[in-house]
């Protein structure tokens, strides 16, 4: 493709390089350059709009353009623009938030601590657990238990927990302290004949399996996400979490909720965990608890957890972790302020009575011949495209079905996720019955050219 000298476009192919893309291929065809939002709308530098049945990536909860939000975080700036929380050191907003996000959350959860991506949290998790075990006296406990399929982030540590292969192909991940146990996805892993109960405890026999050659003293935790997202949006099946979390309680492992995604109502449930019954040790949010107008993630972490932590830095003389950004006044303003639209506009309430409209509607996709599963929770789902209904095969060429897809759904206005052969829909979760049936009459305009 030529670009015009000097736009946006060539400036872009000349100077940005771009995560999860394919280099070679954005220099021939250059950027979708979106330059304002509002709603569920998105706009680009044509002046074309979009629905962003994304929510960017999975993140802005209360829709682009809330002036709220930007309202918050003028405020915040004209204040107090940037304070550290290094050395005992903190501020109003931190505190509110660090208070609010464990009242919602409930269970063992007394203790938080801010980072700014969902990576940095769970990198910082894995140190966490490390520092943990290590203040109890075991060495050894140090292994980190995730699944195939799963995203935790890409960082050197949170990419080794991610279970995808192209995170970690030519970066030499993962690294030897994660183990990956089997997808929790029953259509595509159960066996022929296999109920979805069998098919439970068959991956808790795994669970135990790998417990027993390893030892228990070497199991630290197993993290996973309630519900798993970029790996394939794949609900667990009936009775999971309630198998896995047993497991980990009897060995003494410790139990990571990676609510990344599903937190703050994309379940229909505030978090993930109360909706399929985990309670975590510790537990991950970002994206929504923003809407990813600012980067923001927090760690939330039980007092069995908390305790021996703080008495070993009592004895250190510090806990030596942190973030310039920990906890930065403006994110966490903003994160104040969108929890507020949140809860005022029962977003959550709303998606869980959006939920049955917007699964019906992906569901009736099912009946086309490429369409393999139609499978989700609440306002997020995904349809899983093969190249055979009965076998379930994948296509010859994986991935390059899923991708003109997504470029014909651009070319409807649509912005989806290509999971490989698997379309994502996580729209904003004040989307609307009206534009939930736009969304996916866009959608289906393009899947008919396929």
């Amino acid at each position: 493709m030529t670009f015009l000298p000097n736009s946006l476009e060539a400036r872009d192919v000349a100077y940005y390089f771009h995560p999860a893309t394919n280099a070679r291929k954005h220099e021939e065809v250059g950027p979708l350059v979106i330059e304002s939002g509002h709603g569920v709308y998105v706009r680009d530098d044509q002046g074309k709009d979009y629905i962003e049945g994304l929510a960017g990536l999975w993140s802005v909860a209360v829709g682009f353009g809330e002036k709220r939000l930007t309202d918050a975080a003028a405020k915040q700036m004209g204040q107090l623009p940037y304070y550290h929380s290094f050395g005992g050191k903190s501020h109003p907003q931190a505190i509110a938030l660090a208070e609010r996000l464990l009242k919602m959350a409930g269970g063992r959860l007394a203790k938080t601590q801010f980072t700014s991506s969902g990576s940095e949290a769970n990198d910082f998790v894995i140190k966490l657990v490390w520092y943990f075990n290590n203040a109890l006296g075991r060495p050894k406990k140090k292994t980190i238990v995730a699944r195939q399929k799963a995203y935790h982030g890409v960082s050197i540590a949170s990419g080794s927990l991610t279970g995808l292969p192209n995170f970690h192909r030519d970066f030499d991940l993962p690294r030897p302290f994660v183990r990956h146990l089997t997808t929790p996805h029953y259509w595509r892993n159960g066996v022929p004949g296999e109920s979805e109960e069998a098919f439970v405890a068959r991956l808790g026999a795994e669970f135990e399996a790998l417990i027993a050659t390893e030892g228990a003293e070497t199991i630290a935790a197993l993290i996973g996400e309630p519900l798993m997202g970029a790996g394939g949006v794949i609900p667990p099946p009936a009775g999971y979490w309630p198998t896995m979390q047993a497991i980990c309680r009897r060995h003494d492992i410790l139990v990571i909720a990676d609510e990344v995604i599903t937190g703050f109502g994309r379940t229909g449930e505030m978090f993930g965990s109360h909706k399929y019954g985990i309670d975590p040790d510790i537990m991950v949010v970002s994206k929504a608890l923003t809407s990813s107008y600012f980067p923001l993630s927090a760690v939330m972490i039980s007092d069995a957890v908390y305790q021996p932590v703080a008495d070993n830095s009592a004895t250190i003389g510090t806990f030596a972790h942190g973030f310039t950004a920990s906890g930065h006044p403006v994110g966490t303003a903003v994160a104040m302020e969108n929890l507020d639209i949140i809860e005022e506009k029962d977003l959550v309430g709303r998606a869980k009575a959006l939920a049955p409209r917007f699964q019906k509607r992906l569901a009736e996709f099912v009946s086309h011949p490429l369409v393999g599963e139609a499978r989700g929770e609440g306002l997020i789902g995904g349809l899983e495209l093969v190249s055979d209904k009965t076998t379930k095969a994948p296509f010859e060429t994986p991935g390059a079905v899923g991708a003109r897809i997504l470029d014909l759904c651009q070319a409807e206005g649509l912005i989806i996720r290509a999971i490989g052969d698997l379309i994502a829909f996580c729209p904003p979760l004040i989307i609307t019955e009206a534009e939930i049936d736009e969304m996916f009459a866009r959608f289906g305009r393009a899947l008919k050219v396929v």
